[in-house]
């Protein structure tokens, strides 16, 4: 970054000498050149045309030429219509290598005082993860770790959606069919055991909707009317008065979905800092639905309902307490925003919600702000688009969901199939090769998942995941292995890898210079991440400065180099590109193996 702010100056300082135009080196943008073009920074001169009264390719040649004569940084260029491409000389690309192999926190801002919360996963404990849920995970895990490498202090907090109607018909399913089953006397994990009573629930409950139509009775009426619909509403109330035996059993369920998502949030490699549950902040969120009645915010209906009216907002009105007293998902969070703050007072607490809730969140950040709250401004909600598959939507209710724990170990289980056709795992023990199919088969899928632009909806395939080439996580992976391998080899052969190794080294491979301009590109590229919340930024990254090394391995020889400075310049190189990458794949949450 240094170097183009280096050359954004000269190029400021070049138009005030030869057209006499004022422009502020942070004004001058520079792109990265095309591949097809000589050069590693570009200036676009179109822009200028009208001040200097010239052509765009006169006005790139007058730069370029002044360039090339008043700027150390610049070894050549050339004008393709209106795009000046600058080449820069290889003893700057040398000199910012050597200063990036002496600062082992390149890529690391310094701390920025600022507080920031990254809220994610938010299971409900009626069902296991599944497929949108690892999407929301990996989000959240990576933003999380991008942010800290951004300088922020951050705290990773899972809200857990333990409460409500969804649960009370896991549990009243339970209650009339489980005949005490268990975990332990079925063999089946936890969170998935409650999952097949929320699948239970809801084949008895369409099939009494059914009947009362069948009846004459009108299908909306028949939904609110259905016998066992009547008895989930009655048990969440009993929850709320606090029944004894509705809570036990809630208690009960809830111990065996915690085990069940402990064990796969290990699984996929993700964790949190602070748990919060719904069932402990929905009476403090009732508490400032009180407040927002005192203070006229909030409005009651005749049926006691509470209100807010946000049409000033150009939302709507919106309820934020039943009639019956109990509680909306909006009036939980109102009460989770505040516990946050207390526990972790924020800059900013990012949501990571899937973009169905858009609504919702700028329902919240309004209410806050009528409130007055100190932390309103501070909301942002994440949003990110679904993931499909080639069969569509999933439905967890129906059943029809791709559950989480089950794609992992097909992933698994197609990273040994792949791996072992290749013939990667060569002189590795069982255990071993056990782990490397794990890390392929994570780095397959976080890799995949983490690519797109949050924002866009997505199709998953698992087959294109896991191929070791083109943009893939295995790709990425196999690249570190095979540095790594390299490493090894010049260690046997007592090559050092330090600055001094390579003093005198001059002549950089084109292959060299744009491997060089990727890695020293790490901190700007770790704060565009930071400021868009996109992984994706990172995972391009990893993928390009992967596809820079093996062009350079393909087209540069190492071992067989008998110019011993360059021999040892390229075993450097290939260090700090494990090392870069290895970096950027954790800032994904995706580990590199050291041997495939």
């Amino acid at each position: 970054m240094q170097l183009q702010q280096a050359i954004s100056q000269r190029i400021s300082e070049a138009l005030k000498a030869l057209f006499d135009i004022s422009v502020d080196a942070s004004q001058v943008a520079l792109q990265p050149t095309r591949k097809e073009f000589a050069g590693s920074f570009t200036f676009v001169t179109f822009p200028y045309t009208k001040q200097v009264g010239k052509g765009p390719e006169q006005i790139g040649q007058a730069l370029g030429d002044y360039l090339k004569e008043h700027a150390a940084e610049v070894k050549d260029f050339n004008v393709v219509k209106g795009f000046l491409n600058l080449e820069v000389k290889e003893n700057v690309w040398l000199n910012l290598f050597r200063e990036l192999m002496q600062n082992p926190a390149y890529g690391q801002a310094e701390p920025s005082g600022k507080n920031v919360i990254v809220e994610y996963s938010s299971p409900n404990t009626n069902k296991p993860l599944h497929l949108g849920h690892l999407r929301n995970n990996f989000l959240g895990y990576s933003v999380a770790e991008i942010l800290k490498a951004n300088g922020h202090k951050v705290l990773k907090a899972n809200l857990v959606n333990d409460r409500g109607i969804h649960i009370c018909k896991s549990m009243l399913a339970y209650q009339k069919m489980g005949n005490g089953e268990t975990p332990a006397s079925s063999g089946i994990k936890g969170d998935h055991l409650v999952g097949k009573y929320y699948v239970l629930f809801d084949k008895a409950y369409k099939e009494q909707i059914d009947d009362l139509v069948a009846r004459g009775m009108e299908k909306e009426e028949a939904k609110k009317k259905a016998p066992l619909m009547l008895e989930a509403q009655e048990m969440l109330q009993k929850w709320e008065q606090g029944e004894e035996e509705t809570v036990a059993l809630w208690k009960q369920m809830n111990s065996w979905v915690y085990a069940g998502f402990d064990e796969s949030y290990k699984t996929i490699g993700v964790d949190f800092d602070k748990f919060y549950y719904e069932s402990g902040t929905y009476m403090l969120g009732k508490e400032r639905v009180e407040e927002g009645l005192a203070k006229e915010v909030f409005f009651k209906k005749p049926d006691g309902s509470v209100w807010v009216d946000l049409t000033d907002d150009v939302l709507d009105q919106k309820l934020v307490l039943r009639g019956d007293g109990t509680s909306v998902y909006i009036t939980q969070d109102l009460g989770t925003a505040e516990l946050k703050y207390n526990d972790f007072p924020y800059d900013q607490s990012v949501y990571v919600v899937a973009d169905e809730q858009n609504y919702h969140f700028q329902v919240l950040k309004a209410i806050l702000k009528k409130l007055g709250k100190p932390y309103a401004e501070g909301i942002y909600h994440l949003s990110y688009g679904m993931v499909d598959l080639p069969s569509g939507k999933m439905k967890s209710r129906e059943g029809t969901v791709v559950d989480a724990d089950e794609l992992v170990q097909e992933m698994v289980d197609t990273a040994r199939q792949q791996t072992e056709e290749l013939g990667k795992i060569e002189g590795f023990t069982e255990q071993e090769a056990k782990e490397l199919y794990h890390t392929l088969a994570m780095g397959a899928l976080k890799y995949f998942l983490l690519r797109v632009d949050p924002k866009k909806r997505m199709l998953f395939n698992p087959q294109e995941s896991i191929d070791f080439k083109g943009n893939t996580g295995p790709f990425i992976q196999y690249t570190h292995a095979r540095i790594s391998a390299i490493l090894r080899k010049a260690s046997e052969m007592g090559i050092a890898v330090d600055v001094a190794a390579f003093d005198d080294f001059e002549n950089l491979h084109e292959t060299e210079q744009e491997v060089i301009s990727q890695l020293v590109n790490f901190p700007e590229v770790v704060k565009e991440a930071g400021s868009l919340y996109a992984p994706s930024v990172i995972a391009n990254y990893a993928y390009e400065l992967a596809k820079a090394y093996n062009r350079f391995y393909q087209e540069v020889s190492i071992f067989n180099e008998t110019d011993e400075q360059a021999r040892k310049f390229r075993i450097a190189l290939s260090a700090m590109v494990a090392r870069f990458v290895k970096a950027s794949m954790g800032l994904l949450g995706i580990a590199v193996p050291e041997r495939m």
